[in-house]
């Protein structure tokens, strides 16, 4: 059995998807990109403060489920350029432990939806 998470307090999906689905004690997140659910407009003013948004999304589903990023067991993170891997990490750790950071893989990608910079999801478990 599943169940589908939605927010207010992130982006509204863009497709035909939910911003997350929890089944048992795992809750799988779509990824989030740099939308501002207040405004509905892409936060692009620079790779520190678009990764910064994309996280607060994930923290607003996170909290949705009743979880937080203690929580995440594993992130994915596609970027646009390599090059930008040190600030998106920058922004990225800030959000975690280094000793209880969750398992992750960052893969460079052609193209993102709305053709952003990075898009973040994760796996988290209670």
């Amino acid at each position: 059995m599943k169940t589908i998470i939605n927010t207010p307090n992130a982006p509204a999906p863009i497709g035909p998807y939910n911003q997350a689905v929890l089944t048992g004690n795992t809750l799988y997140t779509s990824g989030q990109i740099a939308f501002d659910p207040k405004t509905n407009e892409l936060v692009l003013d620079s790779i520190s403060v678009e990764t910064k948004q994309v996280m607060e999304n994930l923290k607003a589903v996170l909290a949705a489920a009743d979880m937080t990023f203690e929580n995440v067991i594993k992130s994915s993170i596609f970027i646009s350029d390599m090059n930008n891997f040190g600030q998106i990490n920058e922004v990225y750790g800030s959000y975690f432990e280094d000793a209880t950071a969750p398992a992750r893989e960052t893969v460079e990608v052609a193209n993102l939806p709305k053709f952003v910079n990075v898009e973040i999801s994760m796996i988290a478990v209670k």
